[in-house]
């Protein structure tokens, strides 16, 4: 018994279920990004004194929060690898024309991003393991060095790197018609907003989580009405000379 719509094709309904596992993955980075920043949001930050890093780093219930953090992080670069991936691929499976530089480059910047936000977090959590430890005692200014490093590598290189996965993302999505007008628009605001902002307060990591979560729940609405037929991927240069 055929599973299909009236109209619809195998390499259609692909098509739609691409966009649904596409927008539940981006979905997934969202939730798990908000929940390990509430974990790692713990941490003493660069301003705290010697005090409160001793009393953090003594206390095994809040190291415990925090080292979860530190596994949790790595499962929401898991789903935020494979969104990017799958986004640029259906983009590509359903744009009439194949833009090789917005693509390459939406692609390579969440690449850099997830390298920058997995290093800044394994930083600002990583002295967690064995702060309790008298024999791996560390002394405050030390640990402090460490979420420095953290910090400023997510809220000030990583951002720079989603504010251009959402700047192309939202170009793709204006050039292809696959986003409405008012969120590309929305896209080139936050992009903007990351790219020259000189805020460095910690509530920046939460931006491209909320972009990508808003983004998801579109992808979901949209899903079903997506083209019944795909367009046939446009030949490459080098398609044309072989």
């Amino acid at each position: 018994m055929s599973l299909l719509l009236a109209g619809e094709t195998p390499e259609s309904l692909n098509v739609r279920r691409a966009a649904k596992l596409t927008a539940w993955l981006g979905i997934a980075y969202s939730l798990l990004v908000l929940a390990s920043y509430y974990m790692l949001s713990i941490a003493p930050k660069p301003s705290s004194s010697d005090e409160e890093y001793l009393a953090f780093y003594d206390s095994d219930e809040k190291r415990v929060i925090l080292f979860a953090g530190l596994y949790l992080m790595p499962f929401a670069g898991i789903a935020f690898m494979w969104f990017i991936v799958m986004l640029r691929a259906w983009i590509r499976r359903t744009a009439s024309r194949v833009d090789d530089l917005f693509s390459s480059v939406q692609l390579v910047s969440g690449i850099v991003y997830l390298a920058l936000f997995l290093t800044a977090a394994a930083a600002i959590s990583v002295l967690s393991a064995g702060g309790g430890s008298p024999e791996a005692a560390i002394d405050p200014s030390t640990k402090r060095q460490f979420t420095q490093m953290g910090w400023g590598l997510v809220v000030v290189f990583a951002m720079r790197m989603a504010a251009i996965f959402v700047i192309t993302t939202s170009t793709l999505g204006r050039r292809h018609r696959f986003l409405p007008q008012w969120f590309v628009v929305l896209g080139y605001l936050v992009g903007a907003f990351l790219l020259l902002s000189a805020n460095t307060a910690p509530f920046l990591i939460l931006v491209l989580p909320g972009w990508t979560l808003l983004l998801g729940l579109l992808l979901l609405a949209r899903a079903r009405s997506l083209p019944t037929t795909v367009v046939p991927k446009a030949s490459s240069p080098s398609d044309d000379g072989a």
